[in-house]
């Protein structure tokens, strides 16, 4: 058994954001997919019951409640294990239930000014016939290609907030044909940044303003979605290019994984592929004006 009996005023402070996260997880798992019989009764929701998942993680059910009702802070590496697989988390799903569960970093640094990886800015200047942007903490832009001013129809000053642009600016939902589901995968993103870095005051204020003036976010927030650098299809509607779909992909460092080099790649001799040469030149043309 997993059983704990926390005693430090540290573990025993409130913590709703592990008791949400765990019980957004249980109301989606059916006992089907947990691979085990329902516990015999009237069923109130089609997820799982708690003592189901308390079984499935060899712990007490009041054990298990105290953690959805965010009564114990901080847990062991061996118990969120033992949730993770009783919940079918996915890697990244896991590795915020971590973060969650107290077993990060240490806190602090997140407000010192952000600097490019060299590396990073080498690779983008190899991938200049692609679309690339390099995002740092809380997805402010470090830097960016001509080509991805061109594809987006925006340029991005160092220091911008990607996710302001692409949550709140009608452009992007305009330019971006399947805005929601990049939005959503932006908001589960925010969603992992924010289970790392707790105590990043910026990021949690910037949260708390996206979902006050966007009722997507708040929607997508509840949810309690999280997704880390999730490759997603983008399809954009480009004024002279015409319809244009990448397939977008992210790339860290070990040494800094705060910052992800983001790439627009095309399938070859694809409509897209073919008109990229088209693009480049009018992002050309439009840095000598």
């Amino acid at each position: 058994m997993h059983d704990q009996h926390p005693t430090t005023d540290r573990q025993t402070r409130p913590n709703p954001a592990l008791g949400a996260f765990l019980r957004s997880r249980r109301d989606r798992l059916t006992p089907a997919q947990a691979g085990i019989r329902p516990v015999p009764g009237l069923r109130r929701v089609p997820g799982l019951r708690k003592e189901e998942v308390a079984g499935l993680a060899s712990i007490s059910p009041d054990h298990y409640s105290r953690l959805e009702q965010g009564r114990q802070r901080t847990l062991s590496d061996d118990l969120c294990e033992a949730l993770a697989r009783a919940l079918n988390l996915t890697d990244v799903e896991r590795k915020h239930l971590r973060s969650l569960a107290g077993l990060r970093s240490p806190r602090g640094g997140w407000d010192r000014p952000q600097q490019p990886e060299p590396g990073l800015l080498r690779v983008m200047t190899a991938l200049d016939h692609l679309p690339t942007l390099l995002l740092g903490r809380r997805l402010d832009v470090l830097a960016t290609n001509a080509l991805l001013a061109e594809t987006l129809g925006v340029t991005f000053e160092p220091g911008t907030s990607f996710a302001r642009w692409l949550l709140l600016d009608g452009a992007a939902r305009a330019r971006i044909v399947n805005w929601a589901d990049y939005a959503s995968a932006a908001v589960g993103a925010l969603r992992y940044e924010l289970g790392r870095h707790p105590h990043d005051r910026a990021l949690a204020a910037l949260i708390e303003d996206l979902r006050a003036q966007e009722p997507h976010v708040d929607r997508w927030w509840h949810d309690q979605g999280v997704t880390d650098r999730t490759s997603v299809t983008k399809r954009i509607a480009h004024p002279t290019g015409g319809p244009l779909e990448f397939g977008v992909e992210a790339v860290t460092l070990p040494q800094n994984s705060d910052q992800q080099l983001v790439i627009y790649t095309v399938e070859p001799d694809s409509p897209t592929a073919r008109v990229l040469p088209l693009l480049s030149s009018c992002a050309l043309q439009a840095a000598r004006v």
